[in-house]
């Protein structure tokens, strides 16, 4: 994980190749670069980008969680759902995520934290965590609201991977450009947040949250509970271990 500032831009650069998978470590970097940006007085908006080319996160690193106790994952996904929403939050500045590439599972949660979603064409997401016996469950909390309940379940259960462009046009991203061109585009709009008044910007987005997340916070607890208590069964340990014993799939 890197933290850079350049004309009042801050980079949180996720860098876990292959695939920017989420451990303890690399989440306590990225919440803790989010607190950085929220104390630098020189960043005035913030990009959540990745150096592994094609890749913005595949998400849990499940092949770490295959052996672990409930306690443990329990602990991982409070600090994945609670602690990095809690820092978005508090950011007080608006952050873009920059999707160039495959995003998955926790790395869905970890780009729909930011308040807007830059993708590049080539990019998919999915939410697979069904097919390995686990539940997406925050994203039962959000992405109803954002997607409507129908297409919200759809995608929620059949694990299937889509393009940015059914992302955009169900609204879960807010633009999508060329290949090579998401980096451009989001420091372009970022430069467009830094201009504004600061203050205005900054009390502007905490009421913005506010008045979208009323239920929120109380949903991101029930959504760390449902998923530990998912991932103690046997049906999800059988998953995970066939998982960590399974060449990761591309795509």
């Amino acid at each position: 994980m890197g933290y850079e500032v350049a004309d009042g831009i801050a980079r949180i650069v996720l860098r876990n190749p292959p695939v920017n998978a989420l451990n303890d470590a690399g989440l306590s970097a990225l919440i803790d670069g989010l607190r950085r940006a929220a104390a630098d007085d020189g960043a005035r908006a913030v990009l959540l980008t990745s150096a592994v080319p094609g890749r913005f996160s595949a998400g849990l690193d499940l092949k770490a969680l295959a052996d672990q106790p409930a306690a443990r994952i329990r602990a991982l996904v409070r600090k994945l759902y609670v602690e990095l929403y809690d820092a978005q939050f508090e950011l007080g500045k608006p952050s873009i995520a920059v999707v160039a590439g495959t995003t998955r599972g926790g790395g869905m949660t970890m780009a729909i934290s930011c308040d807007v979603i830059i993708a590049s064409e080539s990019a998919t997401f999915g939410y697979p965590e069904i097919d390995n016996g686990l539940l997406p469950a925050i994203h039962f909390a959000h992405l109803p609201r954002i997607i409507g309940r129908h297409r919200a379940f759809e995608l929620l259960f059949s694990g299937r991977p889509f393009a940015a462009r059914e992302a955009f046009d169900l609204g879960l991203v807010s633009r999508v450009v060329p290949d090579g061109e998401a980096e451009a585009a989001a420091v372009e709009l970022a430069r467009t947040f830094a201009s504004k008044p600061e203050i205005a910007v900054r009390l502007g987005r905490a009421a913005f949250l506010r008045q979208n997340d009323l239920d929120y916070r109380r949903s991101v607890a029930a959504a760390v509970e449902d998923f530990a208590t998912v991932s103690a069964t046997e049906e999800a340990r059988a998953g995970l271990r066939a998982f960590a014993q399974r060449p990761r799939k591309e795509g």
